[in-house]
């Protein structure tokens, strides 16, 4: 297979699992049913599950009323084995706003639960916190899966066979590097192959690349790398802003630190940009984190 085959094949698979299957309506509630990306850890990657559950209250949505915020908690560890119900209830529809929640289940129980707010694209004042400066183009960057020596076959295929190119500015942290020990890091990705013009689509890939590397900001504060023995990671709760429209398939910059770590949680803090340097998302997440002992 060619690498554009591929590439391609990679994005294919991403829009099979947004491209949701519809249900009768429970209630007063809307029924998608979606498929699960396998992943090597069994477990359903969170950002499939964020781009899911807005694909599907996009679907209760006028076409020019559009996400601008959602917040959400991830309540249980995803089968990556199976598919996911997703339920829709349609809060509140007002002049300008409306307010949907949605909950992702596997088994009957809860695995995902969302509020997110819709508006129309009214005008108002504009203002944004300008992208960093002295960032390398995305092109003098090699792909995180043939950066790092010594990657394990598995993780070096895993990584390829992702949907997005990402390319750390940093060292990537999936073995121990020298890089200072620092709360923040810069992160460029796009899909591998174009998406199709629809905002909707890149709303939801764009919520499907915020849950990709943003915990490292925390990590790398403390020299932490994934393949640590020990390590355990996981995603606790997830918001996002979208303040501009953009393209997934064009490069973005996602800029990443940690504010505070304590009690076994670390929070995490992103914006991202065009590479023009328009501010398109922020991000917030937090994260439980349990470093094994070194006694």
């Amino acid at each position: 297979m060619t690498a554009d085959a591929h590439a391609l094949r990679t994005v294919e698979q991403l829009l099979s699992v947004l491209d949701l299957d519809t249900t009768q309506a429970r209630t007063t509630e809307d029924i998608f049913i979606g498929r699960s990306h396998p992943m090597p850890s069994g477990r359903i990657y969170g950002g499939q599950v964020l781009a899911q559950t807005l694909i599907a209250a996009e679907r209760t949505m006028p076409e020019n009323r559009a996400v601008h915020s959602m917040h959400g908690y991830f309540l249980r560890p995803g089968d990556a084995s199976q598919g996911i119900t997703i339920a829709v209830d349609r809060i509140h529809d007002g002049r300008s706003f409306s307010t949907r929640r949605t909950q992702a289940y596997q088994n009957g129980v809860p695995i995902f639960s969302m509020i997110a707010s819709f508006q129309d694209d009214d005008p108002g004042v504009d203002h944004a916190v300008p992208m960093p400066t002295d960032i390398p183009d995305p092109e003098k960057l090699l792909p995180d899966e043939d950066r790092v020596e010594g990657l394990p076959a598995g993780t070096k295929r895993m990584l390829s066979d992702r949907a997005a190119d990402v390319r750390h500015i940093d060292s990537p942290l999936f073995l121990p590097s020298d890089d200072a020990q620092v709360p923040h890091q810069g992160v460029w990705m796009r899909l591998r192959a174009p998406l199709p013009d629809d905002q909707r689509l890149h709303r939801a890939a764009l919520a499907y690349l915020s849950d990709m590397t943003i915990q490292e900001s925390i990590l790398r504060a403390h020299g932490v790398f994934w393949a640590l023995p020990g390590l355990k990671v996981a995603s606790l709760d997830h918001a996002m802003w979208w303040h501009r429209p953009a393209r997934v398939d064009d490069w973005l910059l996602y800029v990443q630190e940690s504010p505070n770590a304590r009690g076994g949680r670390g929070l995490a803090q992103g914006r991202i940009y065009t590479r023009d340097g328009v501010l398109v998302a922020t991000v917030a997440q937090e994260i439980m984190i349990r470093v094994p002992s070194e006694n």
